[in-house]
């Protein structure tokens, strides 16, 4: 991987870690809920960049790319919900949120390079 796919794929990888430590602390009827929900979107976002890395074509790369971003969404929505429930510190959330930011910025930065080159 190119430098600018390996950092983006670097911070999602933090932002999975992030996750992961927080959600254990989720009560335990929300493992097969939002728990499990929120690590499978977590885990769709460094997995998908590395699947479009790996692709042949600039358009294969934006399509996975953008499933990743989605994905990113995803998450923030659900780490809003587990904020709302109480099951996160506000701190650990604004941790959280900032890491989610910086993959937004550096998932939208790769996008766009990739469609100039379409």
């Amino acid at each position: 991987m190119e430098y600018s796919k390996l950092e983006v794929w670097i911070e999602a990888r933090k932002l999975v870690n992030l996750l992961y430590n927080s959600s254990k602390l989720f009560p335990k009827e929300e493992l097969f809920g939002l728990t499990n929900q929120m690590r499978r979107a977590a885990i769709s976002i460094p997995s998908n960049i590395a699947e479009g890395c790996g692709r042949q074509t600039s358009k294969e790369t934006i399509h996975f790319l953008h499933i990743s971003r989605g994905s990113l969404y995803e998450l923030e929505t659900q780490f809003y919900l587990a904020l709302d429930q109480k099951y996160i510190e506000e701190n650990n959330f604004n941790v959280a949120l900032s890491q989610i930011q910086t993959c937004k910025k550096l998932l939208n930065g790769f996008i766009n390079y990739y469609k100039k080159l379409i």
